[in-house]
């Protein structure tokens, strides 16, 4: 581990102090923590029953990754690249021109969903695709294997959220306004670090 991360990692450590978390999430909340340097995160953070354990496998399976924008996805690709190599799509540059009603992102994500319905959606940006992706969860024969979500902002943000905790996808989501695409990026790239240490222990 880098030496500077691992003595970002001993500062949380010794501020968060005595917790409930399991290992695995406590990993994903500290990454966010050091990612935003932002302790309330570890309030806000939900993690649905198997949510962690269904996206190890995904990414061990190399399911291919959707993320919303491409901030998002940037801040992944270093960690796909050096573990499973999935596919990595941005939805938003899956959609030249927005469907009419709907922005890019939205139209982009209905895309990629249409196309991938099984992958692992990570949304740090665009409550109009997460609320879109909800949408469809409610009548979908096939679920994504996770969806992060972790959009930020004043309009739809927290109905996205509610929207997203009302399906029975395997999800990790980050409650209130707060999120992100540094947030969204954290969150997948603890799983992937995760994932990688669990194939080869």
């Amino acid at each position: 581990m880098d030496p500077i991360l691992e003595q970002s990692f001993a500062v949380i450590d010794k501020e968060i102090g005595k917790h409930n978390f399991s290992s695995a999430e406590y990993a994903i909340v500290r990454r966010v923590i050091h990612s935003t340097a932002d302790f309330e995160f570890a309030k806000l953070l939900c993690f649905s029953q198997g949510a962690i354990e269904s996206g190890i496998i995904a990414l061990q399976s190399q399911i291919p990754i959707i993320t919303d924008v491409g901030m998002v996805k940037q801040g992944v690709a270093g960690m796909v690249a050096k573990t499973f190599n999935n596919t990595l799509i941005a939805a938003v540059e899956q959609a030249p021109a927005p469907l009419p009603g709907k922005t890019r992102t939205e139209t982009g994500l209905i895309k990629c969903y249409e196309k991938f319905p099984g992958a692992i959606f990570v949304i740090g940006n665009a409550p109009t695709a997460l609320r879109a992706l909800c949408t469809y969860l409610a009548t979908a024969p096939i679920q994504p294997a996770l969806v992060i979500g972790a959009p930020v902002g004043f309009i739809s943000v927290l109905e996205s959220k509610i929207a997203l905790a009302q399906t029975v996808v395997p999800q990790i989501r980050v409650e209130s306004r707060k999120g992100g695409s540094a947030v969204a990026a954290a969150i997948l790239n603890a799983l992937l670090v995760l994932a990688w240490e669990a194939n080869y222990q």
